[in-house]
Formats: structure tokens, sequence, C-alpha cells
């Protein structure tokens, strides 16, 4: 007996849910509306869907549910995995909210992820780390700074997506200032620029390292953020 081509079509659920649905009690309920008991399951796996941090309003949209919800439930997932020991934890960023492998699983990620992992070059850092702190900076105030030329560090930076141009300053020849990218933030896992250290920590740094007769960790001078 044959077969239409109908008949071997395997049916998939609707993208688009239903309005309303009845629970078991009777009451019309979204289907669309992430119901509490599935909230933090519900988040994790969104996060793990997808490569780029989220923000609350968009997990907010996408469960249906307001923000505080949400926020609530990211708190919740975060004591969770702290207490479980996980391998992947639950991080703030500058763009939102992301999942990440732990710190002390780098080099089991890294072998079997395969590749090179990303890495900065002392120069790099150095750079990186005068741009952060005294943005908007001129590359000028930047050479001067390090007592090197910084034009090619900076294009490795800016090509890197951890730099970026923003505007000209008004010293004579209006010089191109620099700046950090939200990338950076990323990277360096911080929420906002408020989360760089201040002068007095990076002293605390520079004195424990001393005493292991270390590098110091920022072998420049630094302005103290406003």
């Amino acid at each position: 007996m044959s077969t239409s081509d109908d008949e071997n079509i395997i049916a998939f659920p609707s993208a688009e849910p239903e309005v309303a649905e009845i629970d078991e009690a009777g009451v019309e309920v979204d289907p669309r509306v992430c119901p509490p008991e599935l909230l933090v399951p519900a988040i994790e796996a969104c996060l793990f869907a997808v490569t780029t941090p989220v923000t609350v309003a968009a997990l907010a949209a996408a469960l249906s549910v307001d923000e505080g919800l949400v926020l609530a439930g990211l708190e919740t997932l975060r004591e969770r995995q702290a207490r479980a020991g996980a391998g992947v934890r639950l991080v703030e960023l500058g763009e939102g909210w992301q999942l990440r492998t732990e710190a002390r699983m780098a080099s089991w990620v890294a072998a079997i992820r395969g590749g090179k992992p990303f890495r900065l070059s002392r120069a790099a850092l150095e750079t990186l780390a005068v741009v952060a702190f005294r943005q908007p900076v001129t590359k000028g105030a930047v050479d001067d700074v390090r007592g090197v030329d910084s034009g090619g560090i900076l294009r490795t930076l800016l090509d890197r997506g951890l730099v970026k141009m923003g505007g000209r300053s008004e010293e004579p020849g209006r010089p191109m200032l620099y700046g950090t990218t939200p990338q950076f933030l990323t990277l360096f896992g911080m929420r906002s620029l408020a989360d760089l250290p201040t002068l007095r920590d990076l002293r605390v740094l520079q004195d424990d390292d001393a005493e292991r007769a270390v590098v110091p960790v920022v072998p420049f001078p630094i302005e103290e953020k406003k």
C-alpha cells in the first residue's frame, strides 16, 4: 500500500503557542508565561542557548515575566551554582548575564575545545590598562605613560574589539581619543568601568607582589579614578 508524502511528514509543535490554556483547576493560563517552578531552569536554558550576554529585559520578554522575577531567578541560579561548586558559573557583565566556565577549569576546557587560547602580550595589557584608567585618552598620552610608541599595540587592540576610537581631543592637531569597549568589560568579567580596581587596590596588590619578589602588577603610574 502506497503512502502519500503528507503521511510521512513529522508534525512538530508550533513555534507560536496557543493564546490560552486551561490548567487542572480549570483556570485559564497563558502558556507563554513561564510558571514560577520553572523560572530558574528556564533562565538557565535560555542563557545556555546563546553565546553572548543576555539582558534582564530580554529574558523577561522571552519568559513573559516581570524583570524583578528574572533578577530574583538569576540570583537564585548563581547561588545554586556556587553551593554546588559547578563548573559553569553565572556572571553579570556590562552587556547582561552569561554562563561561563569556572576559571579553574580553563586548562581542561582549552584542551577539549582545541585551538589557541585568547592571549594578550604584556605590552598590550599595559596599553589596555592605560586606556582603561585614563579614557578618553590620546595615543600621545599613552606613549608618555609607557615611554614607547603604542601605535601598533593600539591597532591590535582596535582589531580585537577591546579599544575603540571616540571623538577627537581639543589639543593642538585634534588627536583621536581612545576608550574601552563593552567587549573589554566582558573579557575581564566586569559589569562597568566602576568595577576597575582603585589606586588603593592596586597598591595593595603591588605590595603583596613585592613581598613575593615577583613583577609588580602595574609597572607604570596610574591616576586615581574620580
